[in-house]
C-alpha cells in the first residue's frame, strides 16, 4: 500500500453549500459533513470517494473554459455508460450545468460547467 493516497478533491466556490447540493445530486452520491458554517462542505460517494466545496468568500472567478485568461487549474471526469449519455445530460443540465462542448460523434466525452463554472465532462465508457 502506498505511503500516501488521495483523500479528497476541493472545489473553490462562492456557495460550498449550493455546489455539493449539485454534485450530491447528480452523483446519486450524499452531503455528509457541513461542520455547520457552510465554509466547506463535502460529499460522499462509493469507496470512500469524497468531494469537498471550499468557499471563496471575495474574488471567486470561474474557470473560462476552453480559453485561459482564467484558468481551469482541474477539470472532473465522469464515467457515463455510453447508451444512457443523453440522460445523464438531461440530469446534470436540469441541476444547473452547461453543456460547452458536445461530442459531435467524435469525442468520447462531452464538456460542461458546474453551476458556478467549474468544467466537467461526462464520459462515455
Amino acid at each position: 500500500m502506498s505511503l500516501i493516497t488521495l483523500g479528497v478533491v476541493a472545489l473553490d466556490c462562492p456557495a460550498p453549500r449550493e455546489l455539493a447540493a449539485f454534485y450530491a445530486a447528480a452523483l446519486d452520491w450524499r452531503v455528509t459533513d457541513d461542520g455547520g458554517d457552510g465554509e466547506w462542505v463535502e460529499v460522499a460517494g462509493p469507496d470512500g470517494r469524497t468531494l469537498a466545496f471550499q468557499r471563496v468568500d471575495e474574488g471567486y472567478r470561474p474557470p473560462q473554459w476552453p480559453g485561459q485568461d482564467v484558468p481551469q487549474q482541474l477539470h472532473l471526469d465522469f464515467d457515463v455508460p455510453r447508451d444512457r449519455i443523453d440522460e445523464a445530460e438531461r440530469k446534470v443540465t436540469e441541476l444547473g450545468a452547461k453543456l460547452v462542448q458536445h461530442d459531435e460523434g467524435v469525442r468520447n466525452f462531452r464538456v460542461y460547467l458546474d453551476p458556478v463554472g467549474h468544467p466537467f465532462c461526462l464520459c462515455f465508457t
